[in-house]
């Protein structure tokens, strides 16, 4: 009897391990996908730099912009440029610009991602607004700037070989808490407020 409920109480941890283990997977899933995303550019997660090299290489490839808004938002957002052309390494600068259709304020944030996926890794943005809450006044109309570089390395790799265009694209949606006053956050908007 003495070995049986020791075999019984042996399963019982052994089961109630795997079961703290799984829910401690699960409440790090995202993180741990996030952290994937960024580190291999899956999914056309793009990546984060703090400048950009010091010296640009020669290959250019075309930068597209592309805006979206979620069902129920009721903004207007587009790209103030539809493409530029950059050398790979050289930091440029591109807005967005988002109004407010509405006579209440309205809270939004951005996701983004890069087409083609693979090049992702090398799409490196120094500043961004995306991830950021904006609260639109009604009527107000902001420019959002997105600086960014090609990374190098992108030239190098045999696998972009034959990739001569990428789009970045942002989707804004409703932010789940609406705020009535504007964020505390620093915000890299330019505000013009239209009468």
């Amino acid at each position: 009897m003495d070995e049986l409920a020791r075999r019984n109480r042996r399963i019982g941890l052994i089961a109630a391990g795997t079961v703290a283990a799984m829910v401690g997977l699960t409440f790090a899933s995202a993180p741990l996908y996030d952290l994937f995303c960024r580190t291999t550019g899956y999914a056309g997660t793009t990546q984060v730099a703090k400048n950009a090299p010091d010296k640009a290489g020669e290959r250019v490839v075309t930068i597209r912009f592309n805006a979206d808004v979620a069902r129920g938002l009721p903004w207007n957002f587009r790209p103030e440029q539809i493409e530029m052309r950059v050398k790979v390494g050289e930091e440029h600068l591109a807005f967005y610009q988002a109004t407010n259709r509405t006579n209440r304020d309205i809270t939004g944030t951005a996701t983004f991602n890069v087409q083609p996926d693979q090049a992702g890794i090398y799409f490196q943005k120094i500043a961004c607004f995306c991830f950021t809450e904006q609260t639109l006044k009604p009527g107000q109309t902001v420019d959002m700037p997105v600086s960014f570089f090609v990374d190098p390395a992108f030239a190098e790799d045999p696998k972009m070989a034959n990739v001569n265009t990428i789009t970045l694209s942002y989707t804004f949606f409703e932010a789940a808490q609406r705020s009535t006053r504007v964020s505390q956050a620093p915000s890299p908007t330019t505000d013009r407020t239209r009468e």
